[in-house]
């Protein structure tokens, strides 16, 4: 399979799961941007409509497997809450990860993300 760069016998189940979640996502990336090319250079109202449903539903495929990466694979969770859902100069953010004092801050502020808690607590 050449989706593996190394041998599937040295990755766990999950590893395994990883490259499908990471490969699914590239491929609803693509799908975004093929449909998006569709939807600008169509010319009957109805098709560009079409596409541009298309392309939309893949959006909503990217994201649920990017928030499956978010809940699973280490690292995601931290780096979507420095660069997510924020304002300001997007390269700056870094600087705020790494407590720089003029870096941009989430919509409350606060850190947060703006969409409370995802543990079930209400």
């Amino acid at each position: 399979m050449d989706q593996y760069h190394e041998p599937v016998a040295e990755l766990s189940p999950l590893d395994r799961d990883f490259v499908r979640a990471l490969t699914s996502l590239k491929e609803e990336i693509e799908a975004i941007n093929w449909y998006h090319q569709r939807v600008v250079a169509a010319t009957d109202p109805q098709i560009k409509a079409i596409m541009a449903h298309n392309r939309d539903e893949e959006m909503e495929h990217a994201i649920m497997g990017l928030e499956w990466l978010r809940r699973t694979m280490p690292g995601w969770d931290a780096v979507m809450r420095t660069y997510l859902f924020t304002t300001g100069d997007i390269t700056a953010l870094e600087d705020a990860a790494e407590g720089g004092a003029n870096a941009p801050q989430s919509p409350a502020g606060s850190g947060s993300l703006g969409i409370g808690s995802l543990k079930g607590n209400r």
